[in-house]
């Protein structure tokens, strides 16, 4: 397979293919006397498994540790486990990280009267030189607006 085959195959572009092989993160095809890469059945696997990593978010270096455990028949089934987790823990805590922001941007919007007059509370937050501090969390909506009503 040439390179424009394997790209097709895998869903990864041909420049990603480059950049892997520039990296380390996979060997490098052999090549033709012409200079084409030439990819291999087992690169073709080693690529797939790359694409399923990046489609779960693992980083090029989890995959790369993935890639030599994957590999090496003595391994140990912890050592892949204590990365899978790692990273869902890692998943976990950006999701956080995404609710707070989207939390803190639903209460900003709510009070913006989004009409013609200039004021609005989110531009004055963005613009503050105070940083944005997670606003409460509650389950009940109503709680949000009686709190809302104090402000």
């Amino acid at each position: 397979m040439n390179i424009g085959d394997i790209a097709k195959a895998t869903g990864i572009s041909a420049k990603m293919i480059r950049y892997y092989e520039e990296t380390g993160l996979i060997r490098p095809a052999t090549r033709t006397l012409s200079g084409y890469r030439v990819y291999s059945d087992n690169d073709l696997q080693t690529l797939r498994f790359v694409r399923r990593a990046r489609d779960l978010g693992f980083t090029v270096k989890q995959i790369d540790d993935l890639l030599t455990l994957w590999r090496d028949r003595t391994r140990a089934s912890a050592s892949v486990k204590e990365i899978a987790l790692g990273h869902v823990a890692a998943l976990e805590k950006k999701m956080q990280e995404l609710k707070e922001m989207s939390d803190t941007l639903l209460h900003l919007a709510s009070h913006c009267h989004g009409d013609t007059r200039p004021d609005c509370p989110i531009l004055t937050t963005l613009g503050s030189t105070e940083a944005v501090a997670p606003l409460p969390r509650t389950r009940d909506r109503r709680k949000t607006r009686a709190f809302d009503r104090v402000r």
